[in-house]
């Protein structure tokens, strides 16, 4: 495993360099694994959160496939997502749809306990309300009285957004809401996005970031100048799981 470079060290949280995004997929499976069984143990369920965009689409598979399906007891998942595009659930740009095609089809997970943004209806705020209900509705409180995640997966934009909270967009400022609607820098532009105050309140968020593309976003995030780099968990982990193309050390 190559040494952390020092544009990480600003990096809020733990920070894991791995070789390749195979190897990002693989600890986050492991820790996944650890993760759901103590907390089913516990609460008997284990409320996830999913990121949008292709980013843990090595992960899903993973997930889905012969090494690990086995693995998880499936039916206490419950499944809810960091983020949506203002489109169809059927659309081939929808993060449900990826995470159904990618994960959700290929393992028991009860389709009740799947919670999708309802981004397509014709009022983003409204949904985005909606939203907020079915969380605080299925989650216990966490700090800041928001409802508390036992896990979100992220992953980081090369402009350094996450979620859909992008550079120099109002989702940035909302503070009373724990999901609010947001906007892209290309398409598609509207989008429903959890706010940092309910990001914060996880027990676990976890970044997954690879590819030599990512590079400038990580500097940028470890100094503090990107979307990504206000995601701190209050009372809760981070985690990144960096591979060495992103890291700058390959």
């Amino acid at each position: 495993m190559p040494d952390l470079s020092a544009q990480l060290h600003g990096l809020h949280g733990d920070v894991e360099v791995h070789k390749d995004d195979a190897a990002v997929a693989e600890a986050a499976a492991k820790l996944l694994t650890r993760q759901s069984a103590e907390v089913c143990a516990t609460s008997g369920r284990f409320a996830v959160a999913l990121s949008g965009g292709h980013t843990p689409a090595t992960l899903f598979a993973l997930l889905s496939g012969d090494m690990y399906r086995t693995r998880f007891d499936w039916p206490l998942w419950a499944v809810y997502f960091a983020d949506e595009r203002a489109v169809p659930p059927d659309d081939p740009a929808s993060n449900y749809r990826f995470a159904r095609e990618t994960l959700l089809d290929h393992v028991p997970v009860d389709p009740h306990r799947v919670h999708r943004m309802p981004a397509d209806g014709p009022d983003l705020d409204a949904a985005a309300d909606e939203y907020a209900v079915t969380l605080h509705g299925d989650l216990a409180e966490g700090p800041g009285h928001a409802p508390r995640l036992d896990c979100i997966l992220l992953g980081l934009g090369e402009n350094g957004h996450t979620a859909s909270l992008f550079p120099g967009t109002p989702a940035l400022t909302v503070t009373d809401r724990w999901v609010t609607r947001a906007r892209a820098d290309y398409a598609p532009f509207d989008r429903l996005t959890l706010t940092y105050p309910m990001i914060n309140a996880a027990a676990l968020v976890v970044f997954l970031v690879s590819g030599a593309s990512k590079v400038e976003a990580l500097r940028e995030t470890a100094a503090g100048r990107t979307p990504a780099a206000a995601v701190q968990p209050e009372n809760g982990r981070l985690l990144w799981l960096i591979d060495a193309a992103a890291a700058g050390s390959d």
